[in-house]
């Protein structure tokens, strides 16, 4: 069997490409590399944290979008349990709701209820 070593990115769909690209940067402090034209038209984004750890890609296309709207399709590693609580942290300072850090299947820490302007869910998770 040959070898996989890991996601090379996760895309998501989205209904306002400039709404979520200021979500996605001021949230999640992730910054665009790429930007996806077609017909002169920058239809998706190419976004990664500073340390290269994370690739997500966003995608215009309203209909997957809101199809998806509540699904929980991200959960985000996070280093440490600590980290998690400094991320519910960072979260209330920003205004941004949440649902709380609860405990997850193997005893860790999960930010759950974060929501992107679609509506979909993005956990923070630490084991």
């Amino acid at each position: 069997m040959p070898d996989l070593s890991g996601y090379h990115h996760v895309k998501l769909p989205v209904a306002d490409l400039d709404r979520s690209r200021g979500w996605y940067t001021s949230v999640l402090g992730l910054t665009v590399e790429i930007e996806f034209e077609e017909d002169g038209v920058v239809r998706g984004l190419a976004l990664s944290d500073p340390g290269r750890t994370i690739h997500l890609a966003l995608r215009h296309d309203p209909a997957r979008a809101a199809a998806l709207a509540g699904f929980d399709p991200l959960a985000l590693r996070v280093p440490s349990r600590e980290g998690v609580q400094t991320w519910r942290a960072r979260l209330d300072e920003l205004g941004q709701p949440h649902g709380g850090v609860v405990t997850g299947h193997k005893g860790g820490s999960v930010l759950v209820g974060l929501h992107d302007p679609d509506g979909l869910e993005i956990r923070l998770y630490a084991d």
